[in-house]
């Protein structure tokens, strides 16, 4: 599954009940979630892991659909290796 994609499931499935929910609120769940993966990072097996990054994919892509930015257009930011000094690695 691409981020388009990802967005377009996120929206259909939580769509409505995110909006309800609100930006601010959105942005606390997501912290929440970052908290779990950077336990599971510390100590969770490969499962845990894999579970908290898909919640933090997740939560990111409820944000941005509530903001209205397309996530394909933001990870283009990097499409040619460092945003700031264009070179992979980066040279900066």
């Amino acid at each position: 599954m691409n981020l388009r994609e990802l967005q377009d499931v996120i929206e259909r499935t939580y769509g409505d009940r995110d909006r309800l929910r609100g930006v601010p609120s959105t942005v606390a769940w997501l912290a929440e979630e970052i908290g779990e993966l950077a336990q599971a990072v510390r100590k969770g097996s490969l499962d845990d892991q894999i579970h908290e990054f898909s919640d933090v994919l997740a939560w990111v892509a409820s944000l941005a659909n509530q903001m209205g930015v397309d996530l394909e257009a933001a990870v283009g930011r990097y499409e040619s290796g460092c945003p700031r000094c264009r070179s992979i690695p980066c040279e900066c």
